[in-house]
């Protein structure tokens, strides 16, 4: 279910698989996405399993409407039922609110000032990449008074840069915004590294503690992946502090 977890001086960074939950085939089994076709009420029983497995309260999550896009939200309470903003980056300083991302092979960027109190969650696909999400996510962390170098910058499971094969024209226009993104897939074809773009702007925006997720979506069974199955469910990646962090 928790497929991988990171605490860090207060600050909390999760990200589930796919298994452990309620959803029957091809969402099987923790299909945590609200807009792929799988039944509600068994995204809100996988929601709460997982949000019980972190030692949340599901109600203290906060989910997005993801567009791909730049736009960034502030979020300063409780989300209430309908109202996930359209946006593909959340920002809060509230203590005890977990920003959530789906994926099902774009990137999922978790990010936490633990001195500030800041956190953000970001959805870096193929789009947002080249739109700029994460330094847009960044920016909104210092306005909130962040500082780059306290950031920890947690990239979870993706699709590789050696598995997202794209037309040559559609890498050399991503290429053009993200330089790092350029890449070959394992069978020679023009490709998008969308995590190694997400690090080079991590790292251009003074992120220095950035760490990656090993994992390639399209080659794992234990992750949902869109490139593979298309008809799929998604993966959620959670950041928060606890509430007495500030």
């Amino acid at each position: 279910m928790i497929g991988q977890r990171i605490d860090r001086d207060g600050a909390h960074f999760a990200f589930t698989d796919r298994w452990g939950g309620v959803s029957s085939a091809p969402y099987g089994e923790l299909n945590l996405g609200g807009a792929v076709g799988d039944d509600p009420a068994a995204v809100r029983g996988n929601r709460a399993l997982a949000a019980e497995a972190l030692g949340l309260d599901p109600a203290d999550v906060v989910w997005m409407n993801q567009v791909h896009g730049r736009e960034v939200a502030e979020v300063t309470g409780r989300q209430a039922d309908g109202t996930a903003p359209q946006v593909d980056a959340l920002v809060t300083t509230r203590p005890g609110l977990a920003l959530a991302v789906l994926t099902a092979d774009c990137a999922p960027v978790l990010l936490a000032d633990p001195v500030a109190g800041v956190a953000a969650a970001a959805h870096a696909g193929r789009p947002g990449l080249a739109a700029g999400v994460v330094p847009a996510a960044v920016e909104a962390m210092v306005r909130l008074g962040a500082r780059p170098e306290r950031i920890t910058a947690v990239t979870g499971p993706t699709v590789c840069g050696h598995c997202y094969e794209v037309p040559a024209a559609l890498r050399a226009e991503v290429a053009e915004a993200v330089p790092a993104a350029y890449a070959t897939t394992g069978w020679g074809t023009p490709a998008v590294d969308v995590p190694g773009g997400v690090d080079a702007q991590l790292a251009e925006a003074g992120v220095t503690d950035r760490r990656r997720s090993p994992v390639c979506t399209r080659e794992s069974a234990d992750h949902f992946s869109y490139r593979r199955e298309q008809r799929t469910g998604r993966l959620a990646g959670y950041v928060w502090f606890g509430r007495g962090q500030r």
